[in-house]
C-alpha cells in the first residue's frame, strides 16, 4: 500500500516536447557536470542520463564557447535541454536562438533589468520555458536587507516579485518556479508558502545537499514532505556525485510514494551470521542489471533460506543460497536449484521469461 496523494492542480507548461504540471507525471531532471564546450562528452552524459530515466537536462553556459556548443547539443540531445544562466543575459539570448527548450534564471545574479527584459522577450518569441530559480544563497540585496537572512519568506517574496513582473510586463505564462536552500526545512517552508499563492508548476529539490549519502537524505526529506502535500511537478535530487545517481534516487523516492515506477524494486535482507553467500556482491549484480530494465517488477535478494521464502512471497522473483547452492523463487515458490556460480545467469533468464509472459509489466516512459 502507498499513501493517497492528491497533487495540487497546476498550470501545464511546455519544455520542448515534455509537458509539466497538470496531470502529467512528475518529471525527473538532472544536470550535466561536463564542460559544455566538450560536445561529445556532454552528449554522452546526456545519453546515459536519459537511459537511466532523466527526462529534461540542464547544462551550464558560463561563456560564449559554451553557448556556441549548444547548437549541436540541442540538435543531438534525446531530451529537452535547459540552459543554466547567471550574470550575462546576452548569453541567454544566444542560447535561446541555439535551440534550448528552457532557461533557468537566478534573479539574484542579474543587475541590469533592461537586459533581462530583452532576454524574456526573446524567450517569449521562441516559446522557451523560463524557470525562475530562487536560491537562498543568492537573493537580491534589497530582499536580504529587508529580511536580514534568507528566510523562506524572503525567498517567496523574491519569487512573487519576479513572477508578477513577467506576467504583468510580458504576459508570458510558460513559467515554472523553484525556491531552494541547502537547509531542507527552509526549502519546504518556502515551497509551501509559494504554492498557496500561485499555480505555476514547481521544480523541487534541495540545493548544495552534499554527497551521495547525506545529499540523498536531505533531498529525500524535502522532496517526500512536499510530494506528500501534493506539491511538486518536476524534481532534481542534487548530489555531489555522478548525476546518474540523481536520477536513480529520484525514481526511488517516487516509487516509494506510489507516484511513478521505472526500474524494478529490489528488496534485500540486512544480513546476519546465518548468511553463507556473498550477499552484497549478489545484490550489487542484481541492482546493476535492474537499472538497465524498465519494468514494474519486485525482486528479492535474500541471504539465507530462513527469510528467503517468506520475503520472496511478496516479490515476483527472488533468490537466495548458501554452501554452493542457489535457489530461485517465483511468487514465493521454489522453481529452481542451481550451483551458486550459475545463480545470477539463471535468475536473469527467469526474469526475462517472466517479462515475456507479462509484457504489461514493461514500462515505456511517458
Amino acid at each position: 500500500m502507498f499513501p493517497k496523494i492528491k497533487r495540487k492542480k497546476t498550470k501545464v507548461v511546455k519544455v520542448g516536447s515534455v509537458l509539466i504540471g497538470g496531470e502529467n507525471p512528475i518529471r525527473v531532471q538532472s544536470m550535466t557536470n561536463t564542460d559544455t564546450k566538450d560536445v561529445k562528452a556532454t552528449l554522452e552524459q546526456i545519453y546515459k542520463l536519459h537511459s537511466a530515466g532523466c527526462e529534461i537536462i540542464r547544462v551550464t553556459i558560463p561563456d560564449e564557447k559554451a553557448v556556441s556548443a549548444l547548437k549541436e547539443i540541442t540538435k543531438e540531445s534525446s531530451i529537452p535541454v535547459i540552459a543554466d544562466l547567471h550574470f550575462v543575459t546576452s548569453l541567454g539570448e544566444k542560447a535561446v536562438k541555439a535551440g534550448i527548450a528552457g532557461i533557468r534564471i537566478n534573479p539574484g545574479t542579474f543587475k541590469n533589468l533592461k537586459n533581462l527584459d530583452r532576454l524574456i522577450e526573446v524567450c517569449k518569441d521562441y516559446g522557451v520555458c523560463i524557470r525562475i530559480g530562487i536560491n537562498a544563497g543568492s537573493l537580491e540585496a534589497k530582499i536580504l536587507k529587508k529580511y536580514k537572512t534568507p528566510t523562506p519568506s524572503a525567498m517567496v517574496e523574491s519569487a512573487i516579485n519576479w513572477v508578477n513582473y513577467i506576467l504583468e510586463k510580458f504576459d508570458y505564462q510558460n513559467l515554472k518556479v523553484s525556491l531552494k536552500s541547502s537547509n531542507w526545512w527552509d526549502t519546504v517552508k518556502a515551497y509551501e508558502l509559494f504554492s498557496k499563492k500561485f499555480d505555476f508548476p514547481l521544480h523541487i529539490g534541495v540545493t548544495e545537499a552534499g554527497g551521495l549519502i547525506p545529499g540523498t537524505i536531505k533531498n529525500t526529506m524535502a522532496i517526500t514532505y512536499l510530494l506528500l502535500k501534493g506539491i511538486g511537478d518536476t524534481l532534481r535530487v542534487s548530489l555531489t556525485a555522478d548525476p546518474v545517481e540523481e536520477v536513480y534516487v529520484a525514481y526511488e523516492i517516487l516509487r516509494n510514494l506510489g507516484l511513478r515506477t521505472l526500474h524494478p524494486d529490489i528488496i534485500a535482507c540486512p544480513m546476519c551470521g546465518r548468511c553463507e553467500i556473498d550477499l552484497m556482491k549478489l545484490y550489487r549484480e542484481v541492482e546493476n542489471w535492474a537499472k538497465k530494465v524498465k519494468a514494474n517488477l519486485r525482486l528479492a535478494v535474500m541471504g539465507c533460506i530462513v527469510n528467503g521464502p517468506g520475503e520472496a512471497k511478496h516479490a515476483d522473483l527472488g533468490i537466495t543460497g548458501g554452501k554452493g547452492v542457489g535457489i530461485i523463487f517465483r511468487e514465493g515458490k521454489i522453481i529452481k536449484k542451481v550451483p551458486e556460480d550459475q545463480l545470477l545467469n539463471e535468475f536473469f533468464k527467469e526474469i526475462e521469461t517472466f517479462l515475456k509472459e507479462h509484457p504489461e509489466r514493461l514500462i515505456n516512459p511517458q
